[in-house]
């Protein structure tokens, strides 16, 4: 007779009815990882300081799960491969090892593929099919394994399927939610989730406390596999405006709106995105996105999910390249214009929503330190950055679009003063916005390169934003200061531009 453990395991694996069970069950069985097309893998690597940032921070390691799909390739999530140095492929089952690289990442949709060296290393591992289907009341398995190789199975319950956003909290994405009693084990870093022993999700997030998990949905990784074929490319569509449901009477008859009709009040543009150069204006109505029709909450019924938020269609479902028809009402008038969607990359922000992989730029000028404003530079406050990073710079990232309509630039910061004979009495001054230098308006550090070529009266003349606003630097005494500061602070390099 089979064991109730035994039992079960089937059940979650081949998507047999667990209702016979009352409660959430983790399983530990001695499964073969071959059989479930799992491999650990063991990342080292090292990210930059952006308080300090000619150095690197201490080297750590992660270890996560991969799923192999087809063609050779494991999906893992992007977090997991950020800042790496070194990735590698483990068997579970022997121990066998084998280096690989991480073909593409994408942070915003928190995922990534990584290839072994050789792709017979992934031989007697079927490849993973996607599980699309999924829906609330669903029940799902997050797979996890002992350090031993044996497998750990946790049931879970889908009990939400919305919107919302991914870490580097740019645009939003379908997302899965559960009920689940994750287990921790080291090599929980990246947990697929399986549904009839297809990969229906991975972990984006999980609360012990509340014991419910985010999970990227098996959609969100058909469009990143399907994207991540071509030879370059191309990332989640931008949606690039703001909006606002139309419950409100008074909103609708500003607006031109007559009768009780649905749609989102588009309320603020960013500039140069898709459907800015389509013509869409602050104060149109969206009433439907292709043939789905919005509601006065900005939800479409969707044919698997039901309702759900409109961005989901621009997201999920268009690819960058696709023209998507928009039909408007414009002061009760209605209109159709067609939206060539696109991607913008992290380079294209005014102030950048993630830096991973890339090297910090930073101008040092006799012991001050420039940088141009990221929200990487602002994590460096901790996981309550919103709260803990000087307040000014959260209210720029914030409100970037709005304050710099002209787009096409960065935000220089003065972010510290490292003492040296120039800079006495100036060793408090830190977290300026920079204005103009010698005269000249700053729009980037390459700027701000330029600017202190031309001193005035032997003197560079940095104006900012908040109190001092001015700052009087003798340009004789900086570059007297220079080998000192290399010396003192060891710091290789006083600019970095490229």
């Amino acid at each position: 007779m089979p064991t109730r453990h035994a039992l079960l395991l089937a059940l979650v694996l081949f998507g047999g009815t667990a209702t016979v069970f009352a409660k959430k069950q983790s399983v530990t069985q001695a499964v073969q990882p071959r059989e479930l097309s799992l491999l650990r893998v063991n990342v080292t690597g090292q990210a930059y300081d952006y308080f300090r940032p000619w150095q690197k921070r201490a080297p750590f390691s992660k270890r996560a799960l991969g799923a192999v799909l087809s063609q050779g390739r494991v999906l893992v999530t992007a977090d997991l491969v950020a800042n790496q140095n070194y990735v590698e492929l483990e068997r579970a089952e022997s121990g066998e090892k084998m280096a690989a690289s991480v073909e593409v990442v994408d942070y915003e949709a928190n995922l990534a593929l990584l290839q072994p060296q050789d792709k017979k290393f992934l031989d007697g591992l079927a490849p993973l099919e996607l599980a699309n289907d999924t829906i609330v009341g669903d029940r799902v398995a997050a797979l996890q394994l002992e350090q031993t190789g044996a497998l750990v199975v946790t049931d879970g319950l889908v009990t939400a399927v919305q919107v919302m956003r991914y870490p580097t909290e740019v645009g939003q994405f379908l997302t899965y939610r559960l009920s689940i009693a994750l287990q921790y084990r080291d090599n929980s870093y990246t947990v697929p989730l399986v549904k009839n022993n297809k990969l229906a999700g991975l972990l984006l997030r999980y609360d012990p406390r509340s014991q419910l998990m985010d999970a990227i949905p098996a959609p969100i990784i058909a469009h990143f596999l399907k994207d991540a074929a071509k030879p370059n490319y191309g990332g989640f569509p931008t949606v690039g405006f703001d909006y606002f449901p139309t419950r409100d009477p008074q909103l609708r008859k500003y607006a031109g709106e007559s009768g009780n009709n649905g749609g989102v009040y588009v309320t603020g543009i960013e500039p140069g995105t898709a459907v800015e150069k389509a013509g869409l204006q602050e104060g149109d109505i969206i009433t439907a996105i292709g043939s789905f029709d919005l509601d006065q909450n900005g939800n479409y019924v969707d044919p698997v999910y039901r309702k759900i938020d409109f961005t989901n269609l621009l997201t999920t479902h268009a690819y960058a390249g696709d023209k998507v028809p928009v039909k408007i009402h414009r002061q009760g008038k209605p209109m159709q214009i067609d939206v060539t969607m696109r991607h913008r990359a992290a380079d294209e922000y005014i102030i950048s929503p993630y830096s991973r992989d890339e090297v910090p730029r930073y101008y040092i000028l006799g012991g001050l330190i420039f940088q141009e404003l990221s929200r990487q530079y602002l994590r460096e406050w901790g996981p309550n950055w919103l709260k803990e990073a000087p307040q000014r710079f959260v209210y720029l990232d914030r409100f970037q679009w709005e304050l710099f309509p002209e787009g096409h630039r960065h935000v220089v910061v003065l972010s510290q003063v490292l003492p040296v004979n120039g800079t006495i009495g100036y060793e408090d001054f830190g977290y300026l916005t920079v204005t103009k230098v010698n005269g000249k308006d700053i729009h980037s550090l390459d700027d701000l390169a330029e600017a202190v070529k031309q001193p005035l009266d032997g003197f560079d003349r940095i104006e900012t934003e908040e109190d001092p606003k001015v700052i009087p630097l003798d340009a004789a005494q900086a570059q007297n200061d220079e080998a000192t500061l290399r010396e003192n602070y060891g710091i290789p390099a006083l600019q970095r531009l490229k």
